[in-house]
């Protein structure tokens, strides 16, 4: 692989793939959708403070059962709002345009049902929802929904993501052989109680009657990346896993090991643990020319020969910089890009105003959340199982 071939390609398909809209910059507009959040914990929070900055998606009420994060949210919302503790009765006001709905994983199939009765427009959390029954029942009342339904797996929003997927696709590493998926962090992901009663309602995330752990909060992100790298959905799962290091009373595994098989015969493997942070986010996509490995926000090409070329000019649109070969730091791919959660939120907006389809839309949720479920019946179960087509 010759490194100018690589950087042209790069400069072409950087043209048009990541230029920052220009609403973020808060252009007096008087087109607002006005949004519900269902569910102000942790995430739905960080959520609003996002949208505050997006001028087109005004937050106009709140919803949630526990007294002190419903405040929470009101607040962050920084203007008056109205608070709900029934996310019927907000579902019920003509005035709201879209919920965001941001509940724990159990909840979200009926939330979403509800919502689509409502004739709201959706961006509903990954994963999509919990069990097959909730999945199908999503899936099938959708087709008879004009609404727009988004799912929450905001890389597949990235700019940086969909510039990587582009390349793969063009045959930049040639042919796709493996992926290899980790998230590792190193803390108990367990959260204060300032009443006994509240356990289950804080610490959700703990419990497999409302949770799928690791696999559903953090590997689906990854789950989906490798369903839309692939354009396609694996036809079985094998994994092991334990609660090995935090014996603190919880039921949902504190480190997993999965391996997901695709019709290719390609391998996608997802490694992720509790007692452990080295090299935290990482998704790693390996060809027979080459790898691509993504983070959060960055991505490197690592071509199996080393470049013929060795002199200085543009890499990727950088000015100046070495492309002298270093198979340690790879190739830096640049694409200037939004963080994936708020170019997602800017995303719904933009599909809601012109009807068009989310990048991350219902079917590709619905096709992580089986993807989650074959996982955790693999894992739970100690057995392989296969996709099961009945569902989608």
């Amino acid at each position: 692989m010759r490194r100018r071939h690589f950087i042209s390609k790069t400069g072409m398909a950087l043209a048009g793939a990541a230029v920052i809209p220009t609403a973020m910059a808060k252009q007096p507009t008087n087109n607002v959708i006005r949004l519900g959040i269902i569910g102000t914990g942790s995430r739905g929070q960080g959520l609003i403070s996002i949208l505050n900055e997006i001028q087109e998606l005004e937050v106009m009420a709140c919803c949630d059962t526990l007294p002190f994060r419903l405040q929470k949210g009101l607040e962050k919302v920084g203007k008056k709002a109205k608070g709900y503790t029934d996310y019927r009765a907000l579902l019920d006001n003509k005035e709201i345009d879209a919920v965001i709905i941001a509940t724990p994983f159990s909840c979200h199939g009926k939330m979403a049902l509800d919502a689509m009765d409502a004739a709201k427009h959706i961006y509903c959390e990954k994963t999509l929802a919990k069990g097959y029954e909730a999945i199908k029942k999503i899936a099938d009342k959708a087709t008879t929904s004009n609404k727009i339904f988004q799912t929450g797996h905001q890389y597949h929003n990235s700019r940086l993501y969909t510039h990587v997927v582009d390349l793969i696709k063009k045959g930049e590493i040639g042919k796709l052989t493996a992926i290899d998926c980790q998230w590792n962090r190193n803390n108990n992901w367990r959260r204060p109680v300032p009443i006994p009663e509240y356990e289950k309602q804080i610490n959700w995330r703990m419990y497999r009657e409302f949770s799928g752990g690791l696999l559903a909060e953090l590997c689906s992100h990854q789950l989906d990346f490798s369903n839309w790298l692939l354009d396609d959905v694996p036809i079985k799962v094998i994994g092991d896993g334990g609660i090995d290091y935090w014996k603190d009373g919880r039921e949902t595994y504190d480190n997993i090991h999965m391996i997901y098989t695709y019709s290719s015969g390609v391998r996608a493997t997802f490694t992720c643990l509790t007692s452990n942070s080295k090299d935290d986010y990482q998704i790693k996509i390996l060809g027979d020319k080459g790898t691509i490995t993504i983070g959060y926000t960055e991505a490197w090409l690592y071509p199996e020969k080393k470049p013929e070329d060795k002199e200085i000019g543009e890499l990727d649109g950088v000015s100046g910089a070495t492309i002298d070969w270093n198979q340690s730091k790879g190739i830096p791919i640049k694409v200037t890009h939004l963080d994936p959660t708020k170019q997602a939120l800017y995303d719904f907006g933009q599909s809601i105003t012109y009807h068009s389809k989310p990048k991350s839309d219902m079917l590709t949720g619905a096709k992580t959340a089986v993807c989650v479920q074959m996982g955790l019946d693999a894992l739970y179960n100690k057995k392989a199982v296969d996709w099961n087509p009945n569902v989608l």
